[in-house]
């Protein structure tokens, strides 16, 4: 008797199966229920995955009729996305198309690599499909479809294909993953037409066999990635539809033991996808969904571990939420180019639809996104009828093994949220972006600071993912992302060799403020020391101090991504939008120059401090609402809100101290003592610290990057505390 390893093997992966043998390999008590004694037909076998598929895939396919009803009513425009897309498709490859290149599109022009891995990847055929019902059945769209995926075969057969090797791979598991499940989304809503002949049908579900075996033989071992991961979710899908043929039981162990590996590795302990980015979070949401979605309707076992760590994923973009629910632009975002924001509503319907979760119902639509509609069954549907909604409660939160730390006032329309970016990812950082202790930040339901999703097959994506387009600090004319290389295959992304190691110093949080430090060591190769502070003082606006450090001058930078005019105060930017809401950049250090550029339709101003050897920027970040409450260029820029400048109770002493005071809140820059009638604060080196002093109590919190020694005499009674960065120590002073 053959080991049942052996069975899934027996499911060729280097040629696809004559329909006329397909019944051969199904299980033996699949043949059973089949045979009656008898030879089992093309029209039996047909008949039985007919029915098969109504009860397994995501919606039955003989309810098409009415749900594409549905769909045209809650989706309008779809019509014409669908239209043009196909017609897009339908111009440029002919049905029996070609799987190698070099070969021309249908108007003699040469096809890329960027264009053949969409091919590989059948996006657009979900169109023709789509295509095909609007224009009332038309056969010579779906015989498009069936003459294209007979056309790999061929190629498959002749090996006349983009290999894996050749950088292209049509094989390739993401490319063949995504290729499944559009084709099968294409096969369900052709099960209902006559003109899907059975012939058809079955020579689609042999194809999907093939690309089984193929991603089963070919994803052994774990790979770090979304492009194994959307294989993986791939073949588990064909295991869960496909059940009957021998040896899928093999597949689905297979890719849920991997689809295992890559949620307890990729998935940081924090919650966040580890590409540390928005579009491969919910990329990976939707490897996971399908999935389960699946296995939920056939009742499979699936471990508590995938269930918790699905949430986990939707809980994730609660967290990363702007007040508007949008998210940040993070690294290698690409739904639309240049966009400054993310939508994350259609995810976290999703994720309503899975948990019923009123904390991300607060998020989700009363509809599903367009082309999830056909991955929901009938009852999820209803349930956006009415959701169940909670206000959100979390403020500021972090994401300490990603490395996003996010300063956020709350929940209304015009409250602000910072996010910092501070993480490298040690595996796979080939999607992040020279943004090293970046920011992006909104404020009055506008990005204030933005940073803009990018698309690989653009010119300039090397620009967009590089310094120039965040807000950075830089020195001289280095750029944190080096040595930039496009990848083998030629389809235009491209990756850094080389990016800062990011180091987070500190990161507290309390009633009075908010305080992030961290160092990255991007400058150490032309002998610069640098590390930013960032500061929420709530809820009123931030500080930015980016602190150099060299034994060779330099030019010292601040790049600030938006439209700025350089105003007749000095030292102070400005953007201003539409409803007269806007941010005031004002540096409380004196600069040198300020400089303009742009690209794409955006636009960035660079601040600079000439021939420095040690220099620290102290920037504040001053969001408004209506003219009246901008920072007043036309007098002396003293006060910011309620702070005043450099006009605190306290004495600073230092070689060039600074303060902002607040009724008996303090924070003050570069100061070495300090004194308050019968209370003195000397500290060990010049260093920030933040004093409050209320009744009889002290407290004193330390916002630079070091360990220091702090000596409190109060009527000339000492007592030596150490204080580390971010750390708060309070104490009761005695008169």
């Amino acid at each position: 008797m053959r080991a049942s390893f052996s069975y899934a093997q027996d499911i060729p992966s280097t040629k696809v199966i004559a329909i006329s043998e397909l019944s051969n390999y199904l299980k033996p008590e699949i043949k059973k229920s089949l045979n009656a004694n008898a030879e089992i037909s093309e029209v039996k076998l047909a008949h039985y995955f007919r029915e098969k598929f109504s009860e397994r895939y995501f919606y039955d396919w003989s309810t098409f009729s009415t749900r594409f009803s549905n769909y045209k009513t809650l989706y309008p425009n779809a019509e014409k996305k669908h239209a043009e897309k196909a017609k897009e498709h339908l111009s440029k490859f002919s049905g029996p198309t070609k799987w190698k290149l070099p070969f021309d599109y249908l108007n003699q022009k040469p096809v890329d690599a960027y264009a053949i891995r969409h091919l590989a990847r059948q996006h657009k055929m979900v169109d023709i499909g789509f295509y095909y019902h609007y224009q009332n059945q038309d056969l010579q769209y779906l015989n498009y479809f069936t003459n294209q995926l007979k056309s790999l075969n061929e190629a498959l057969s002749t090996g006349a294909y983009e290999s894996i090797e050749d950088g292209n791979g049509v094989y390739e598991a993401f490319r063949s993953g995504y290729r499944v499940l559009n084709w099968l989304n294409i096969h369900n809503m052709f099960l209902g037409e006559k003109q899907y002949s059975d012939e058809n049908q079955l020579t689609t579900i042999a194809t999907l066999l093939q690309h089984g075996a193929h991603l089963y033989e070919h994803n052994s071992e774990f790979h770090p990635g979304n492009h194994q991961t959307r294989g993986l979710s791939a073949l588990a899908m064909l295991s869960i539809l496909f059940r009957d043929f021998e040896g899928t039981e093999l597949w689905y162990e297979r890719a849920m033991t991997l689809l295992e590996t890559h949620l307890s590795k990729e998935i940081n302990d924090d919650g966040f996808q580890f590409e540390r980015t928005v579009h491969y979070h919910v990329s990976d949401i939707g490897n996971y969904y399908y999935v389960y979605q699946l296995a939920k309707i056939s009742n499979l076992e699936v471990k508590p571990f995938w269930k918790d760590r699905l949430k986990t994923l939707f809980v994730t973009l609660t967290k990363l939420a702007y007040p508007d629910k949008s998210a940040p632009v993070l690294s290698d975002d690409t739904d639309d180019p240049w966009a400054e924001k993310n939508d994350i509503s259609d995810a976290l319907t999703l994720g309503y639809l899975l948990f019923e979760s009123p904390k991300m119902g607060y998020f989700a639509n009363t509809y599903v996104a367009p082309n999830m509609f056909w991955y929901v069954t009938d009852k999820q549907l209803k349930m956006l009828d009415h959701i169940k909604s909670q206000f959100p409660t979390m403020k500021s939160v972090e994401f300490p093994s990603t490395g996003y730390y996010i300063m956020r006032e709350g929940w209304k329309p015009n409250d602000k949220m910072m996010i910092i970016s501070a993480g490298l990812d040690a595996e796979k950082p080939d999607h992040q972006h020279g943004d090293m202790l970046g920011i992006q930040a909104m404020a009055n339901g506008k990005v204030i600071l933005p940073n803009y999703q990018v698309r690989y097959s653009l010119k300039d994506l090397e620009l967009f993912k590089n310094s120039m387009t965040k807000n950075v600090a830089l020195v001289d004319n280095e750029l944190q992302g080096k040595h930039y290389t496009s990848n083998q295959g030629g389809s235009g992304f491209g990756k850094f060799k080389e990016l800062p190691d990011p180091k987070t110093i500190a990161w507290e949080k309390n009633e009075n403020l908010e305080v992030y430090v961290g160092s990255h060591n991007g400058f150490e190769n032309i002998g610069v020391d640098y590390f930013r502070q960032v500061l929420f003082l709530k809820d009123d606006f931030w500080i930015v101090k980016d602190n150099f450090k060299s034994e060779v001058p330099h030019t010292y930078k601040q790049v600030w991504q938006g439209h700025y005019s350089l105003e007749e105060a000095p030292n102070l930017i400005r953007s201003t939008f539409a409803d007269a809401s806007g941010l005031d950049i004002y540096q409380i250090n004196e600069i040198d120059a300020v400089k303009t550029s742009g690209k794409r339709g955006k636009q960035w101003a660079v601040v600079s401090k000439n021939n420095q050897t040690d220099f620290s920027f102290i920037t504040l970040l001053f969001p408004y609402k209506g003219y009246s409450n901008r920072l007043d260029e036309d007098n002396s820029i003293t006060k910011f809100k309620d702070w005043a400048l450099n006009n605190s109770t306290w004495k600073p002493e230092g070689v060039s101290p600074t303060s902002l005071t607040k009724d008996n809140e303090n924070v003050f820059f570069s100061v070495s003592r300090l004194k308050h009638h019968n209370i003195q604060i000397s500290f060990s080196k010049e260093t920030d610290v933040f004093v409050k002093l209320t009744d009889n109590k002290l407290q004193l919190q330390l916002l630079g990057e070091g360990y220091i020694e702090c000596v409190i005499e109060v009527n000339k009674k000492p007592k030596t505390i150490n204080l580390m960065p971010g750390a708060v120590f309070e104490t009761i002073i005695t008169k």
